[in-house]
């Protein structure tokens, strides 16, 4: 039961994690596309997909802690450091997409489809939207790297018995 289980577990992760953070990437770059193309409907319907994909990732996501946590039950790892620190991560990994990651998006994915907008200051738009974008390509980073550190530490597991 408990490979059946881990075998679950890192397939949800492939399956759930990996496409948020791919899509949550590519956002803000196709986010100031679609800035500098205000008529371009491609660009703005390619950011509206990878918001569109984060979210439902997003929840599919649940399924690994999920998985991770009966996995780790069966191990009998639970009070484990490592664990303890990965669950940690993935708290906060999923409280930056929840928190920041998908209102930035949805904020600047609203800002690229406002019509008839008219500029108090030539460029200022321009400006301020690319701001964002370059703040939330931050805020992105930080949630692939605390993923990418949960990880490495599903992979290291310190003090683990394969010998690895």
């Amino acid at each position: 039961m408990t490979k059946f289980l881990l075998v679950v577990h890192v397939i949800a992760a492939i399956v759930a994690v990996g496409p948020v953070t791919v899509a949550a990437s590519m956002f803000p770059p196709a986010a100031r596309r679609a800035f500098g193309a205000p008529g371009d409907a491609d660009a703005l319907a390619t950011t509206r997909l990878l918001h569109r994909i984060c979210r439902v990732y997003a929840v599919v996501g649940v399924a690994v802690p999920v998985f991770g946590f009966a996995t780790a039950s069966n191990m009998g790892v639970l009070g484990d450091t490592w664990l303890i620190v990965s669950i940690v991560l993935t708290a906060l990994a999923a409280g930056v997409l929840a928190l920041l990651v998908l209102p930035r998006q949805s904020a600047v994915l609203g800002t690229a489809e406002e019509d008839g907008v008219v500029e108090e200051v030539p460029g200022e738009r321009a400006t301020s939207a690319r701001a964002a974008t370059v703040r939330l390509a931050m805020v992105t980073g930080i949630f692939n790297l605390l993923w990418v550190t949960v990880t490495v530490l599903m992979i290291i597991r310190p003090g683990s018995t394969t010998g690895a």
